[in-house]
């Protein structure tokens, strides 16, 4: 990957984003979506109501014309892509919950998504109920693509603006990605899928009547979202499939905790849990880990033991070695 091309789509996204927020009034995240389907539009920007003027339509097809995306690798373009999704994040104050998942962590759960399901599959089903920007799917799919397997992504939002983003992220990059726009939590139209992967929305779901259908949902009071998904997730892997998550370090020390607990130990086979560096959060109490279920099925086997682990700093190399050779003896041992 050369950091040149990298950082000249950026400049193109970051450009043609600052002129469109001005012609339009729109927020920078707005007008990302709306550059991307300009250039996903061979370059030929949407006009509606006279709105951006000729001379706006111009200079738009100029800066679009002087970069070949189509070129690139699909890797180079999310790298280019996602740092106009953290410029917009930063300048339009987004909450915590529609940030994008970052690079670092995507990777790791990248690193344990491929170590679990293994390398051999010829192509893969892979879902997220709360996709966001989209860039953790993205991450899983090139990474899977990367090994020649086939992948057919799958996302699910309720949000309208983060899924338009999703939407121009990943028709840029040529991938194989459905994107709905509903409510992770209703009822999907999905097949059942190889993966799930989420970084999990923290925080109480604000629809009871919904929340009485799951078994996790709180006795009184709002139910936890993201222990709704887990157990949503586990509804539409298959047998044997894998469940990803990026989820509170604290997901079992909560009031709601022992049904959640119950959830999993009745429907699947905790692998994992990995605890990333204190250093990526604020604080202990917004640590987040990363959790790994095998769904139970007939030919299904526990595991002999789940692996605990601390991630260390991702840039102590020596630490990262001695994790990931950590993570080879459990998977021989364990596999």
């Amino acid at each position: 990957m050369t950091n040149t091309a990298v950082e000249q789509l950026f400049s193109c996204f970051d450009q043609s984003t600052k002129i469109l927020q001005n012609a339009l009034g729109v927020s920078y995240l707005e007008a990302l979506a709306e550059t991307g389907e300009n250039m996903l539009n061979d370059g030929v920007p949407h006009v509606q109501d006279g709105l951006p003027n000729a001379q706006t339509v111009i200079q738009l097809k100029e800066l679009y014309a002087k970069h070949a995306f189509n070129e690139m690798p699909a890797e180079e373009i999310r790298k280019s892509y996602q740092l106009a999704l953290l410029k917009g994040a930063k300048e339009d104050q987004l909450q915590p919950n529609h940030q994008m998942t970052p690079d670092a962590i995507g990777f790791m759960m990248g690193y344990l998504t491929e170590k679990m399901v293994g390398v051999k599959a010829e192509q893969l089903r892979i879902l997220d109920p709360a996709v966001g920007t989209g860039n953790l799917l993205s991450t899983i799919y090139n990474l899977f693509e990367a090994k020649k397997i086939q992948v057919a992504g799958i996302g699910v939002d309720i949000d309208d603006l983060l899924l338009a983003l999703a939407a121009s992220g990943t028709t840029l990059q040529q991938q194989n990605i459905q994107l709905f726009h509903q409510d992770g939590l209703q009822d999907l139209l999905v097949d059942p899928v190889d993966i799930v992967v989420s970084d999990l929305p923290v925080g109480y779901y604000p629809n009871d009547d919904r929340a009485k259908n799951f078994e996790v949902a709180a006795t009184e009071g709002h139910s936890y979202a993201h222990h709704l998904l887990i157990e949503q997730s586990l509804q539409y892997l298959k047998e044997g499939g894998y469940g990803i998550f990026l989820a509170p370090s604290n997901l079992f020390d909560s009031v709601e905790a022992p049904a959640l607990q119950k959830l999993i130990v009745a429907q699947s086979n905790l692998q994992g849990i990995f605890h990333l560096p204190i250093g990526l959060f604020k604080n202990e109490a917004s640590r987040k880990s990363i959790y790994v279920l095998q769904k139970k099925g007939t030919e299904i086997l526990p595991v002999k033991q789940v692996l605990l682990a601390e991630i260390p700093d991702l840039k102590n190399q020596q630490g990262m070695l001695q994790f990931m050779k950590q993570v080879e003896e459990w998977h021989k041992e364990n596999k």
